[in-house]
């Protein structure tokens, strides 16, 4: 009951800290089911966590009744249930980025970085109140835990030996069979082990699972899961009628590979540059006279092709890598941290190396930071540029520039990218990869007072700074020989903290700018009515190019696919697609679609139409995505390979 109380002040906590993801539909919300499915996923989780606990107390020895042992499995339940404390209280924090509880795929996440200590030292102070709840909850554990007291029933003849493991194996095969039940979720055979993705039926939209969940089972029902199964959906001639990601299938395998446009490529991945922070994109979604933050940027997107919905794939910086570079979205897990990352994996680099481009990645992190370094190699990526190369570089004033925690700040590292890319032989295809609008939220001590707080969103300035640098980035770039013959690709990772409802939804959450410049005017420029998305990037620059020869996207060519049949897709890492086409979309959790929206007049999604209208094409589409994915990754098909050798 101890551990009751506390997961439920943890979860009340969380909602808190996270009022303003949570609070747009909160109303709408039953709390009956709330506190049913909080419940439900509380005892899987207390009684995984307190199994040793259970167990030594329910041995049936006669060392297990002694004052010591007692003692022992006190500090072995206090231990256990402050970690549970610390989990379900660190999550409320780390929540705001990503939009869903912690998974074990947070362990691969960060295994390649050294400087964690410091952030998790700055969030100590800077959520204090949450510690001292720690702390609070911690000692209330210790002070009302009471040890059990033993009593002697007089002499021990055989038959109290015989009574007292009776008794005490039947007890522990009853708890046995509870914490089953328990774990379960249900005690009926036709119930599956629950799992993250069942916090979905207790709430309305996939980002409230979060509410119901705790950390401990997230952690714990992740472990050593298979991420990619065949759903088999539907015969494998069916599917590849209704949807195939094999681009370029009229060309053959034969022959070198060309593009007709010798365009350099140049790809600008801007860390958490949510589209709410773009004043260009809110006319008619903010209130009228919304400026937002990034001057610069909205003078770009004035001579640039833009869309009027744009999603990313992921909510993470390692989904963003595979679906800007790759068109391969995020499904369950991030891509790179599941053994399909082993597979053979191409992208936009790699394509075009085939072409004779020159291709370089950079970043300004240290070396090998959340393994971006890794995946660039894999996919076409001849050269890395990072924190060691940005120190050697005699112009420029190395770790003077580095910002203490993650990487270079993004203004010298934008202009050593500038200069860079003057000594490649074109043609040539890059990436950057940004890091200052991001946690710390900190700029550098020169632009303090230019770019000072705003508010209480720490992301303004840090937005504001980037968008300076970006401005001054392309100042360099113009003075380059080759600027004219390139094209330019603006997008971001992902979201970040939030101001507006509008943005707090679940398509909300996922929403990014993406920018296609092209200084010379050969592509068209203005808004397209259609959707977009990280993932069609690829087959967009790829096509446009007159790239000659197969190859694997999941995405679109927005260029020559009509507005109405554009789509985009993504996984809120709580179990549910998303599927956005035309007016509509809809949520899917791998079985049966659970909700709809028309989210073009209903932007809060808050009038589900599942009820009202059918949704089977929609469903049917989605599902031949998913199940193309999963064949896919199963089976090492992310390239088009030759039916016979070359």
């Amino acid at each position: 009951m101890l551990a009751y109380v506390v997961y439920m002040v943890c979860r009340i906590l969380f909602v808190i800290e996270n009022w303003t993801l949570l609070s747009t539909n909160f109303q709408d919300l039953s709390i009956w089911l709330l506190i049913k499915g909080s419940l439900l996923f509380d005892t899987s989780g207390i009684l995984y966590t307190n199994a040793i606990y259970a167990l030594m107390l329910l041995l049936p020895c006669h060392l297990a009744e002694r004052p010591k042992w007692f003692k022992a499995a006190k500090y072995v339940y206090i231990i256990i249930n402050s970690i549970s404390i610390i989990l379900n209280l660190a999550d409320a924090v780390y929540f705001t980025y990503t939009g869903h509880r912690t998974t074990t795929s947070v362990f691969s996440e960060f295994s390649n970085e050294n400087n964690l200590g410091g952030i998790f030292f700055l969030e100590l102070v800077k959520h204090w109140y949450l510690v001292l709840a720690a702390v609070a909850m911690i000692f209330f554990l210790w002070r009302y835990y009471t040890c059990p007291k033993m009593y002697s029933f007089g002499k021990k003849r055989a038959w109290n030996y015989i009574f007292y493991y009776v008794a005490n194996i039947t007890v522990l095969v009853f708890y046995t069979v509870l914490c089953v039940v328990g774990m379960r979720g249900g005690f009926t055979v036709a119930t599956r082990p629950i799992t993250i993705s069942n916090a979905n039926q207790y709430v309305n939209h996939p980002i409230e699972t979060g509410i119901v969940l705790n950390t401990p089972f997230s952690l714990i029902r992740t472990i050593g899961k298979n991420v990619f199964e065949d759903p088999g959906y539907f015969s494998q001639r069916k599917l590849d009628k209704i949807y195939s990601p094999v681009r370029n299938e009229k060309y053959p395998i034969r022959g070198r590979a060309s593009v007709a446009k010798k365009k350099n490529v140049v790809i600008i991945i801007v860390e958490s540059l949510g589209r709410e922070y773009i004043g260009k994109y809110n006319d008619g979604i903010l209130k009228s006279g919304y400026r937002g933050y990034t001057p610069f940027i909205d003078e770009l997107i004035g001579k640039s092709l833009t869309f009027d919905y744009t999603f990313a794939n992921g909510r993470q910086s390692i989904d963003a890598m595979p679906s800007i570079l790759s068109s391969i979205p995020r499904f369950i897990e991030p891509f790179f941290l599941t053994p399909s990352s082993l597979n053979d994996v191409s992208g936009i680099a790699g394509e075009l190396r085939k072409c004779g481009y020159q291709t370089a990645f950079f970043h300004g992190a240290e070396n090998g930071s959340m393994g971006f370094e890794a995946y660039a190699r894999t996919t076409g990526y001849k050269n890395y540029y990072g924190r060691n190369e940005f120190n050697k570089d005699s112009r420029f004033r190395g770790d003077h520039d580095y910002d203490g925690t993650w990487a270079i700040w993004d203004e010298p590292f934008l202009q050593f990218y500038a200069k860079t890319m003057t000594s490649m032989k074109e043609p040539f295809c890059t990436t950057v990869f940004t890091a200052s609008s991001h946690h710390p939220y900190a700029v550098p001590e020169e632009y303090q007072s230019k770019f000072p707080d705003e508010g209480d969103n720490p992301m303004h300035k840090c937005v504001r700074y980037t968008d300076m640098a970006l401005h001054r980035f392309f100042d360099t770039a113009s003075k380059q020989p080759w600027f004219k013959n390139t094209i330019f690709v603006i997008t971001a990772d992902h979201t970040n903290i939030l101001d507006h409802p509008e943005y707090a939804t679940d398509l909300g959450l996922f929403m990014v700018p993406i920018i296609f410049y092209d200084p010379s005017g050969d592509l068209p420029h203005g808004r397209m009515h259609c959707v977009a998305q990280q993932i069609d990037i690829m087959p967009t620059l790829l096509q446009y190019m007159g790239y000659n020869k197969p190859y694997i996207a999941f995405g679109n060519d927005l260029l020559n696919t009509p507005a109405d049949k554009t789509w985009a897709v993504n996984h809120t890492g709580g179990g549910i697609y998303q599927y956005v086409k035309g007016d509509y979309v809809i949520q899917f959790d791998g079985d049966d679609v659970i909700a709809a929206y028309d989210y073009k007049n209903d932007w809060m999604m808050q009038h589900n139409l599942l009820g009202t209208m059918k949704f089977k094409q929609m469903e049917k589409e989605l599902k031949a995505i998913i199940q193309s994915y999963m064949q896919r990754m199963i089976d090492n098909e992310l390239v088009v390979r030759a039916k016979e050798k070359e």
